[in-house]
């Protein structure tokens, strides 16, 4: 038996009518299905589903940093920093504060949270062969400064 690709992750929210226009709006996923036991389906492009969340309720308490548990989610949306850029001004756009930028080596990184502190990371991936010669080096976290370079004057 061989694992051969992540299926889908289900997140818990408080509530699906504040979380739904964040992961359709701010995230660009299309809603696929609705469930009666207070889920909704979402897909990123051809496939029936890639991302749940089902709903908690609005009292359920927010797990501790220290709880085991999914820490992050992490999405790609490019293959450039420049696609990152464009990544981060949509969510500043749309009112999604940004946490923190990360040089990751083998990729680069926006981590932001949804309504209910479910974090998420944004992320373009470098050149495989970083990773490919140097597998250690996925452990890399450097700053990231993600302000666009200086013009040449022409």
């Amino acid at each position: 038996m061989q694992i051969q690709s992540i299926g889908h992750v289900v997140l818990k929210v408080r509530d699906l009518e504040k979380s739904v226009p964040f992961y359709t709006e701010a995230l660009g996923l299309k809603e696929v299905a609705r469930s009666g036991r207070g889920m909704v389906f979402f897909a990123i492009e051809d496939n029936h589903h890639d991302i749940a969340i089902v709903e908690t309720g609005g009292d359920a308490p927010s797990a501790p940093d220290n709880a085991p548990g999914l820490a992050h989610l992490a999405l790609k949306v490019g293959n450039s920093l420049d696609d990152l850029r464009k990544a981060k001004a949509w969510l500043e756009s749309k009112g999604v504060e940004i946490d923190r930028t990360a040089d990751h080596d083998v990729s680069k990184s926006i981590y932001f949270h949804d309504p209910d502190g479910n974090e998420l990371e944004f992320f373009v991936d470098g050149d495989p062969k970083i990773w490919r010669d140097e597998p250690s080096r996925v452990a890399t976290r450097l700053p990231l400064d993600l302000e666009e370079p200086a013009k040449e004057p022409a």
